[in-house]
């Protein structure tokens, strides 16, 4: 496996760890008409957001890598800030999939890194995350009233 891949992967779980807090923080604070709808879908999306940091930085683990596991080391090599923790539920909606426009990327980056190392198990997994996001990304917009991007 590069060290390219290895850092690329290293930004997944970064980013996964943030995104989860984030998550959270919109899953508390949410409020609203919507409330019991977005309350629910940030806790399916929080909880698919662990079960993705733990897959990749397992992948790393098996191997040889080292994922990166402090938060002061998360917030600095996600591709995703932190909630402000002042968003609206549809801003925190938006800001979602914002967000998953971000993860998309960075896991495009890691499949190509993958298939040039001819790391298919790594492509695969990362492909995985990618559709689930395409789905969540539609649903969001959909609720949103907005088309796909």
């Amino acid at each position: 496996m590069s060290k390219e891949l290895l850092d690329e992967l290293n930004v997944q779980v970064a980013t996964w760890s943030v995104f989860y807090t984030k998550l959270h923080n919109y899953h508390w604070y949410v409020k609203g008409p919507q409330f019991f709808t977005l309350h629910e879908k940030f806790e399916e999306l929080y909880n698919e957001a662990t079960l993705h940091m733990d897959e990749i930085a397992e992948r790393m683990l098996t191997l040889g890598g080292q994922p990166l596991a402090t938060l002061k080391e998360h917030l600095e090599n996600s591709v995703v800030e932190e909630a402000s923790g002042k968003e609206s539920a549809n801003a925190m909606v938006k800001q979602v999939t914002e967000d998953f426009d971000k993860i998309m990327d960075s896991l495009k980056k890691g499949m190509d890194l993958a298939a040039k190392d001819e790391d298919d198990m790594t492509e695969d997994l990362l492909n995985s995350i990618y559709q689930s996001i395409e789905k969540h990304q539609w649903m969001l917009n959909a609720f949103l009233g907005e088309e796909n991007n």
